[in-house]
């Protein structure tokens, strides 16, 4: 009887949500709903743009987990968005995987910097990760992902990891970037393929969303090219949008060079919260 209840015994599972509300200035929160795992803070700055924070109190997600990122930016405003530490996705039992909603609106005029920290997915992670932004008219976007295969610096390999991460941007109703990725078994099989990842343990990609879009691009360029030595890099730029794809045989390297664009392509240092 024991053992029958011992095996009804449900898993515990992490549930968590955090909306952030902005309007326009340095000191424009206007809302701010949380529960259960996750968090969001606002630290102090000195700059007229605010940061936002997201926290996952769970520390790390497993297949059944929920977690939802909300942030909505009136007319105006501003903001730098990030998470605290890298997410890492870890061995889920079953067929549920974790589940990552990431939901932003950006009103008419505004700019917004999503720039999450890494993914470190572990052997048999199992997460489906879902980011969409909506822009008004006039609106401004920088955004980021980037994910590790397993603990580089401890020369794991990974092979049953599964993710898949879908991106959206939206303008005015209208797609602007749909980015989907799936990543699994078969592929990482194959990883060592020049056209799968040719090796590589991290890889990024980073999009700007802005009139000036194209004027950046030399600059991005050069910065990638100075990182050529550790970082296989490409990026191209059209019809108002950036888009910068990157591998690298090493996470910390990864991490070094997409900073750099970011800082770039930001105007500014990036949260404290990436140098800690």
């Amino acid at each position: 009887m024991a053992k029958d209840l011992a095996g009804a015994a449900p898993h515990q599972r992490a549930r968590g949500e955090a909306v952030v509300t902005l309007g326009p200035g340095p000191r424009g929160l206007e809302g701010l709903r949380q529960r259960g795992c996750a968090k969001a803070f606002l630290p102090r700055v000195h700059t007229p743009c605010p940061e936002v924070v997201f926290l996952n109190t769970a520390g790390g997600l497993t297949g059944g987990d929920r977690l939802r990122y909300g942030l909505n930016l009136g007319p105006g405003a501003q903001v730098m968005a990030t998470t605290q530490t890298a997410e890492r996705a870890y061995a889920s039992v079953g067929p549920d995987p974790a589940r990552v909603e990431v939901a932003m609106t950006v009103g008419a005029g505004a700019l917004l910097h999503w720039l999450p920290q890494e993914t470190i997915l572990f052997e048999d992670a199992h997460m489906d990760r879902r980011t969409r932004v909506d822009l008004g008219p006039g609106a401004r976007l920088l955004i980021c992902e980037t994910v590790v295969l397993g603990r580089t610096a401890m020369g794991e390999t990974l092979h049953r990891a599964r993710l898949r991460d879908r991106r959206e941007v939206w303008q005015e109703g209208r797609p602007v970037l749909i980015d989907p990725l799936k990543i699994g078994p078969p592929m990482l099989d194959r990883r060592g393929d020049p056209a799968i990842l040719g090796g590589a343990v991290a890889f990024g990609w980073l999009a700007l969303v802005a009139p000036d879009a194209l004027d950046r691009l030399g600059a991005v360029r050069q910065r990638i090219a100075e990182a050529a030595d550790t970082v296989q890099a490409a990026a191209s730029a059209w019809d108002g949008k950036l888009v910068l794809r990157a591998l690298a045989h090493d996470g910390y390297d990864l991490r070094c060079c997409m900073a750099q664009c970011l800082s770039y392509l930001a105007g500014r240092d990036l949260p404290r919260v990436w140098t800690l």
